[in-house]
């Protein structure tokens, strides 16, 4: 019998932090777009405690409801290869950020498209030490109440659960989203399995 050597998602560590993140990850929005929104929070543990090595990667719709995004927009150093960040100029659709060491990140995109049924909403893709698979939620945002209210995912969901996926508005286009990755009903975000 021959034993095999672990993948990374079955090992515990943040293999990620080292080769994913790149600079401007989180700058989705086209530079000085007037429409960019702001989404910031933490991503907590079990005991609310900041989670200072995690990775967050983020999906959207643009605004007009539109999938396809912008490829090509990463830009590369032409002596030695690495990736210096996007453009600037094209929408994306997708962010990778890393957590900084409070826990905190921060998201700056376009307000996403509603797709179908669904309301609209910014997908999470959430890897963090301790986590052998990495977790999936939604960000809704409030500005969308009406569209929230007849969402088939969020209408599915308990009170409790349901104000877990909507952020809360700050002030004018800044929301604040908070990941709880344990907890109890009340706090811990909603996770979803995809199979």
């Amino acid at each position: 019998m021959s034993v095999e050597e672990p993948t990374p998602s079955q090992t515990v560590g943040p293999f990620y932090g080292y080769a994913l993140p790149f600079p401007g990850g989180g700058d989705v929005a086209p530079a000085g777009h007037p429409d960019t929104i702001t989404i910031h929070g933490y991503v907590l543990d079990g005991a609310g405690q900041p989670i200072p090595d995690a990775l967050l990667e983020f999906w959207q719709a643009a605004p007009d409801g539109r999938r396809t995004g912008a490829p090509g927009s990463m830009r590369r150093d032409p002596v030695t290869g690495a990736v210096i960040g996007r453009n600037g100029v094209d929408f994306t659709g997708f962010g990778r950020v890393p957590t900084d060491p409070d826990g905190r990140y921060v998201l700056r995109t376009l307000p996403p498209g509603a797709v179908g049924a669904s309301a609209p909403y910014v997908a999470v893709c959430v890897f963090a030490r301790g986590l052998l698979h990495h977790l999936f939620t939604r960000i809704y945002l409030p500005d969308n109440a009406e569209a929230n209210a007849a969402d088939p995912v969020l209408s599915s969901l308990p009170p409790a659960r349901r104000a877990t996926l909507i952020a809360t508005a700050e002030r004018d286009r800044v929301y604040r989203f908070d990941i709880r990755l344990q907890g109890d009903e009340r706090e811990e975000t909603v996770f979803f399995a995809f199979h």
